[in-house]
């Protein structure tokens, strides 16, 4: 069974909307602006890049990426990976041609088969209403986060706030940076 790992800029109140500069939200671009760089606090991004087999998206996420990232020098290795995307509404003609192969799920039950198939982890980007649906499913085995000192009060978060029961999660690799992001990557307890 292949792993599903969710990765994720966030605040420390748990926001997860326009870390990059999405328009729209009024603290858009908020892991770039007032907190130093320090490249180490990076080194989950490349590393996920290398480990993982696939890319998994949610349509919102898709449409923000599939412009950008195919020419990104930083994500060229998602070139050469398969994409999927979980999404109701899009069709193969709204798919981009430069960045290889892509396949629309229709629903988290073809993600649950997805993950039955042979091959190493699926990686999990942005996505915030997907990966509600994924770990209501129970599909989440990991969350590689990296948490930022800030508050930002409104925005989507990552995780649900649907009523079920505790999930408990195993801390398996943190790190503090000078700039105070937090490396946490936890696994899901089954």
């Amino acid at each position: 069974m292949r792993t599903l790992i969710s990765t994720a800029f966030i605040s420390l109140d748990g926001v997860v909307e326009a870390p990059g500069g999405e328009p729209g939200y009024r603290n858009s671009g908020w892991t770039f602006r007032g907190i130093e760089f320090v490249p180490e606090a990076f080194e989950i991004k490349e590393r996920e890049q290398k480990e993982s087999t696939a890319v998994l998206l949610g349509r919102t996420s898709y449409e923000a990426f599939s412009p950008v990232w195919p020419d990104m020098a930083e994500f060229a290795h998602y070139r050469t990976l398969p994409k999927y995307v979980v999404s109701t509404t899009l069709t193969e003609g709204d798919l981009v041609s430069n960045w290889g192969e892509t396949t629309i799920l229709r629903s988290v039950d073809e993600v649950a088969a997805l993950k039955q198939t042979e091959g190493g982890p699926v990686i999990v980007h942005g996505s915030a209403a997907l990966n509600h649906a994924l770990s209501d499913a129970g599909l989440i085995d990991r969350y590689h986060l990296l948490v930022h000192p800030l508050l930002l009060g409104a925005g989507k978060r990552l995780f649900s706030a649907s009523d079920k029961d505790t999930q408990q999660l195993k801390l398996v690799e943190h790190e503090v940076y000078a700039n105070g992001v937090q490396k946490n990557v936890f696994d899901v307890v089954r």
